[in-house]
């Protein structure tokens, strides 16, 4: 997990005992298990704005601020990702969040691989 730019070991700790189930369970239910999924807010015709509920908050307070690290400074990939999502017009902690649940997703996959960080493979296009 350290591998990755901008993830530090502290995190990285906070991760591992708040998570153990990472590497073992699907993206969905790793993001899930954060409180980082989208879930709707629709009722017959009506659609609605679509929230991230539930998870384990301290694990996501514990991912949230080396996100905000890794999207603006560190993390070239996770900085190109979120500047895409602001300029297409998304608020910037919508923006964070999705790369939290873009963090996870692929934390969960290297995890499973046991593989390191390597930026040409989560290159997000």
């Amino acid at each position: 997990m350290q591998s990755v730019p901008g993830f530090a070991e502290g995190t990285a700790m906070a991760l591992l005992g708040g998570l153990p189930e990472l590497g073992q369970v699907s993206d969905e239910v790793a993001a899930a298990l954060v409180g980082v999924a989208p879930y709707d807010d629709d009722s017959g015709k009506r659609r609605g704005e679509r929230c991230i509920k539930g998870g384990r908050r301290w694990v996501r307070n514990a991912l949230y601020m080396p996100c905000i690290g890794a999207a603006t400074l560190n993390n070239p990939v996770f900085k190109a990702f979120y500047e895409r999502l602001v300029a297409k017009g998304k608020p910037p902690k919508v923006a964070i969040v999705a790369c939290m649940r873009k963090l996870i997703v692929i934390l969960n996959t290297m995890i499973a691989r046991g593989e390191t960080w390597d930026p040409k493979r989560y290159r997000m296009t």
